[in-house]
């Protein structure tokens, strides 16, 4: 049996199909939002904002990239379930929870 899976852009404000249109971001009182629009409804936002637009102070772009992480603590690269039952299996002494030591560690890297 075949599958056809069909991806539609749906104009967020009436709800049509579009074929040619635009997702616009902006941001409101330190809100962002995202909305999918055709190419005629894209133009009747951006004209109603316009006036507000050309009074308003610019304060530069908004960034596209992704928000920092706070720092913590490392997200490990291990599956640490491996790396026990691995020293297990290789004579290293481990316990079943807690941390695991940076010499076991290091002779599982070297290991793999």
């Amino acid at each position: 049996m075949a599958k056809k899976h069909i991806t539609q852009t749906i104009d967020d404000l009436d709800g049509s199909v579009i074929e040619d249109g635009t997702t616009l971001t902006f941001s409101v009182e330190g809100r962002s939002y995202e909305i999918d629009l055709s190419a005629e409804n894209a133009e009747k936002f951006r004209n109603a904002f316009r006036p507000f637009i050309s009074a308003a102070r610019s304060i530069g772009s908004s960034s596209t990239l992704p928000r920092r992480t706070p720092r913590g603590r490392a997200i490990p690269t291990r599956d640490l379930v491996d790396v026990r039952a691995w020293a297990q299996k290789n004579g290293f002494p481990i316990n079943d929870r807690g941390r695991i030591s940076a010499s076991v560690l290091t002779a599982y890297d070297a290991a793999h």
